[in-house]
């Protein structure tokens, strides 16, 4: 995945928001939380962050091409960066994007993800 397809696919999710900050990282966020960074790869290769679940991040910490996030996971925080660049890792990234977005929305306060028209029950 590149770059612009990383941004389209972020787009796609609702109430999404998107700004480049940090180093040129392209940075999304849901009600004002970031959910996704596109950016930090070493050698200018893409890289890309998310936030996972516990088990997720005790699995994919010892992966291939996949490390904790840098800045994120030093501080405790459960956050992977997907270094790998082959095009089989595709559809990981969009799975495990949409998971960050599903996580990061519903850590939203209620108030917030009514106003935004997220997760109705």
């Amino acid at each position: 995945m590149n770059y612009d397809e990383f941004n389209h696919f972020c787009g796609s999710f609702p109430a999404t928001t998107h700004v480049v900050q940090w180093g040129d990282s392209h940075v999304w966020k849901v009600g004002g939380k970031v959910f996704a960074i596109g950016g930090w790869g070493k050698n200018k290769q893409p890289a890309f962050t998310f936030k996972v679940s516990d088990l997720n991040f005790d699995f994919l910490s010892d992966l291939d091409g996949y490390i904790p996030a840098p800045y994120f996971a030093n501080r405790g925080m459960k956050w992977i960066q997907q270094i790998g660049t082959s095009s089989e890792l595709d559809e990981e990234l969009i799975y495990y994007l949409s998971e960050s977005y599903r996580i990061v929305s519903l850590g939203l306060s209620k108030r917030k993800q009514k106003e935004l028209g997220l997760n109705p029950r």
